[in-house]
C-alpha cells in the first residue's frame, strides 16, 4: 500500500488554496533551467529542448489526471479540462479562456499569458520561439492523450500587432477522421518507463459521508475551475499528481539536456542541478506565503515536506519529525528525479528552500548520498539570495497573485 500523502494533513480550505499554486510552480520549472540551457547550447538548442520535454510528459501526465478524476473521453470537452489541470496552463497566470461548439470542434483564447509577458521584454526570436516554434508541436502532443486526430492550430498569436493587442493569442481545436493520428513521441516512451509514470496513489474517497464536495471532473466543462468545490480527498489525489506532473517534465527534461551534452555528466548535472535550485527557493516561498506557514525551523521544515521535492510521499520516501526530515531511497532516487540530486555534499536546493523562508535560516545535512537526514537552524547572517533563485524570480509567476473568481459550466455554443 502506498504511503499515506502528505498533503492530507491539509485542510480542504488549504488544499484548495495549495493546488493552484502547485500548477504555477510547475510552469516555473522552465523559467528556472532554459536559462542555463540557453547559455550551454544556445536559443535554438534551448528551443528544441522545450520541444522535447513538453511533448516527452503531457501526454502522459494528462492521461493519469484522466483516470484520477474520472473524466477520460475522446472529444474537444476532454482536452479542455485536462489543459485546466495542467502544470503547462496554470490558472490565471496563463488565461485561458475556452469555447465548445460540439464535441469535436472548439476554440480558446488567453486573456492573459504570462509566459508572453515574460519573453516579450527579450525580443521577436524568443516570442517566435515559444508561440510557434514551440507551441505548434507540444499542443498537439497535449492534445494526444485524448485524440490523435485532435489538431490545434492558431487564429491568431503573438508577435503582438498592435503592441497590446488582446486576447493574446486565439486557436481552434479539431477534431476529425480524417486527420491523419499525430506520431507518439519516442522520448514519451523513455518517460513512461519511469517510476514516476507508475506510481500509483491513493484512490480518491467517494464512500466517505463525510467528504462533501465533488470527488472528480464528470461533470460539464467549468469556466474556471472552482479547486475549493472538489472533496478533500480528490485536493490531495489533485496536489500528488501536480507533483507527478513536475518529476514528469524533469525525466523529460534531462532526456533532453543528456541528449545535448555528448556525455558530459558533470555538465548535465550542473544544467538540472542549477533548475532545481532555482524552483525549489521560488517554490518555497510562495508555498510558506500561500498557506501562512510559521517562520523560524518550524516553519521551514513544514515547507520542506509540502515541497514538491518531497512529493508525492508514494515516490519521494521521507519520514518527518518536529525537527528533522529523513530521506530514503526511493523510486524517485531510481528514477534520477529531483531527490537524487540532493544530497548532504549538494546541498544548495535544501539551503534555497529554508532560505526561501527566513535567509538566516541554514539546512544542516548529514548521511548518505540516497540516505540522509535535515535540520534547520538559525543564525544571525542573512545569506544572499542564490543566483538561480533570482534567475528563476525574473518571471512575473514568481509574485503571481491569484484572484477569486465564479466557476460557472460552459455550454455548447
Amino acid at each position: 500500500m502506498s504511503p499515506t500523502s502528505r498533503y492530507a494533513t491539509l485542510s480542504r480550505a488549504e488544499l484548495a488554496t495549495l493546488v493552484p499554486e502547485l500548477l504555477l510552480i510547475g510552469q516555473l520549472i522552465d523559467r528556472s533551467g532554459m536559462a542555463w540551457c540557453i547559455s550551454s547550447f544556445g536559443r535554438e538548442e534551448m528551443v528544441r529542448i522545450a520541444i522535447e520535454e513538453w511533448a516527452g510528459a503531457s501526454p502522459l501526465y494528462t492521461k493519469r489526471m484522466q483516470k484520477a478524476l474520472d473524466f477520460e473521453g475522446v472529444d474537444v470537452v476532454t482536452i479542455f479540462k485536462g489543459l485546466q489541470l495542467d502544470i503547462g496552463a496554470p490558472p490565471q497566470f496563463m488565461d485561458f479562456r475556452y469555447v465548445v461548439h460540439d464535441r469535436w470542434h472548439g476554440e480558446f483564447s488567453l486573456a492573459h499569458c504570462g509566459a508572453l509577458l515574460d519573453v516579450e521584454p527579450m525580443g521577436e526570436e524568443y516570442v517566435r520561439g515559444m508561440c510557434h516554434d514551440i507551441e505548434d508541436p507540444t499542443f498537439d502532443a497535449t492534445a494526444l492523450a485524448t485524440n490523435r486526430r485532435a489538431r490545434v492550430r492558431p487564429i491568431h498569436r503573438p508577435p503582438r500587432t498592435p503592441p497590446d493587442r488582446h486576447p493574446h493569442c486565439a486557436w481552434t481545436v479539431i477534431i476529425d477522421e480524417s486527420h491523419p493520428e499525430v506520431d507518439f513521441i519516442p522520448a514519451m516512451e523513455v518517460v513512461a518507463e519511469s517510476r514516476a509514470y507508475g506510481c500509483e496513489l491513493d484512490p480518491i474517497d467517494t464512500d466517505d459521508p463525510d467528504e462533501a464536495g465533488m470527488a472528480d471532473y464528470s461533470g460539464p466543462l467549468l469556466s474556471d475551475v472552482d479547486f475549493g468545490a472538489f472533496s478533500r480527498s480528490a485536493l490531495v489525489r489533485i496536489a500528488d499528481e501536480v507533483c507527478l506532473q513536475m518529476h514528469l517534465l524533469v525525466l523529460s527534461f534531462g532526456l533532453a539536456v543528456r541528449s545535448r551534452t555528448k556525455g558530459d555528466a558533470a555538465l548535465e548535472n550542473s544544467i538540472r542541478t542549477k533548475q532545481l535550485i532555482g524552483i525549489a527557493g521560488v517554490a518555497a516561498e510562495r508555498i510558506h506565503r500561500a498557506l501562512k506557514l510559521p517562520g523560524g525551523p518550524v516553519g521551514a521544515l513544514r515547507t520542506l515536506e509540502l515541497h514538491p521535492l518531497l512529493n508525492p510521499a508514494a515516490y519521494v520516501y521521507a519520514d518527518v519529525a518536529a525537527d528533522i526530515v529523513q530521506v530514503r531511497r526511493s523510486p524517485a532516487f531510481a528514477d534520477g528525479s529531483w531527490i537524487s540530486l540532493v544530497s548532504p555534499s549538494s546541498d544548495l536546493p535544501l539551503q534555497a528552500i529554508v532560505a526561501a523562508v527566513d535567509p538566516r535560516l541554514r539546512a544542516e545535512a548529514v548521511g548518505t548520498e540516497s540516505d540522509w537526514t535535515v535540520r534547520v537552524i538559525e543564525t544571525d547572517t542573512a545569506a544572499r539570495e542564490l543566483p538561480e533563485v533570482a534567475v528563476c524570480k525574473v518571471s512575473a509567476g514568481a509574485s503571481w497573485v491569484f484572484q477569486d473568481r465564479k466557476s460557472l459550466p460552459l455550454t455548447v455554443v
